[in-house]
């Protein structure tokens, strides 16, 4: 992994191509250029033979120019660092802060590339990318970019844990609008990464964490309650609230378990004693015709004289209450 810092001082973690996908990617292409150039020569020769024989050399010299130099750099420029080849092998040119490539970036690869790949048969550039920490060849160092994979394979990507499940929902009435989105960037990439941590180095930073993270909510962390596990459930929280945001109050339900009962907790952190069950009181007998809390008979009234008024006797109507008072 690679960091590197935008001009907004934010950290990203990129992985740089090493040398045998960015060879593949060349190799593609070279291949592409080259049918490319073989077809556009083979139709001005067709094109040009009235002409004499310097100028089917300069018309030659200027296509060997435009498709096997300026194209590249065309290609690289329209498609923000996404050539055919590296499309193919999943990688990506991108600047030294993480930014897409423009027209001055691509034109130095492009000019310098003609030197170290072309000229020695892509020598100089092996070599400097074996050198390289990177793997940037002279193209990429003189015009301040790197080749980044952008096709990280699934296993090596970063999973969440869930937080145990007697925090499902406690922190459903935190503040969560001063956090700033640098902290939840730490805390993800903590979360993520816990497991390959020393125990104290992790808990350390944990402790940190949770303090940043309590000191924006305004409410401190609850005794008992592991800072990992505070953090991945303060987390949980926010993005349950960011998924009502976006598909509505019925789409999620915040604190709710996801995962395996808070698998990833068990061994390192013992959940505090469960609660005593709240006991539930016994119904409690009314007398006949006595109106129950929910459906109380002054809720609704009778609409006028047609109207059916309630039975002398107390018994319940046998129609569903719907909670809305029928026509008169």
């Amino acid at each position: 992994m690679s960091e590197l810092v935008t001009g907004e001082a934010v950290a990203l973690e990129l992985r740089p191509a090493r040398l045998p996908s960015r060879a593949l990617a060349v190799l593609l292409d070279l291949a592409a250029a080259v049918a490319v150039y073989v077809a556009v020569t083979i139709a001005l020769v067709a094109a040009t033979a009235s002409l004499d024989e310097a100028a089917q050399t300069a018309i030659s010299i200027a296509m060997f120019v435009l498709v096997l130099v300026g194209g590249p750099i065309m290609v690289e420029t329209l498609s923000q660092g996404r050539s055919l080849g590296k499309m193919a092998c999943g990688l990506r040119v991108v600047r030294d802060d993480g930014g897409p490539i423009r027209f001055r970036h691509a034109l130095v690869r492009g000019l310098i590339g003609v030197i170290e790949i072309l000229m020695t048969f892509g020598v100089v550039a092996c070599i400097a990318s074996l050198v390289s920490a990177r793997g940037r060849r002279l193209g990429d160092v003189f015009a301040g970019t790197l080749v980044v994979r952008e096709r990280v394979p699934a296993g090596q990507a970063g999973f969440v844990p869930p937080p145990p499940p007697w925090l499902a929902g406690r922190f459903s009435g935190l503040d969560l609008s001063a956090v700033p989105d640098g902290l939840w960037l730490a805390v993800r990439q903590y979360l993520t990464r816990m497991r390959q941590l020393d125990p104290q180095v992790g808990w350390s930073m944990a402790e940190r964490l949770a303090g940043d993270l309590a000191e924006r909510t305004g409410t401190p962390v609850p005794p008992g309650v592991p800072p990992a596990a505070y953090l991945a459930a303060v987390l949980q929280e926010r993005q349950a609230r960011e998924a009502r945001r976006a598909f509505g109050n019925g789409a999620a339900v915040g604190g709710g378990q996801a995962g395996p009962s808070g698998a990833g907790w068990a061994g390192n952190h013992a959940p505090p004693p469960a609660q005593p069950p709240v006991a539930v009181p016994p119904a409690v007998h009314r007398p006949s015709g006595y109106p129950s809390p929910g459906h109380s008979s002054a809720a609704y009234p009778p609409a006028g004289p047609g109207a059916a008024s309630p039975r002398a006797d107390g018994a319940a109507d046998e129609r569903p209450s719907t909670g809305f008072v029928p026509p008169a």
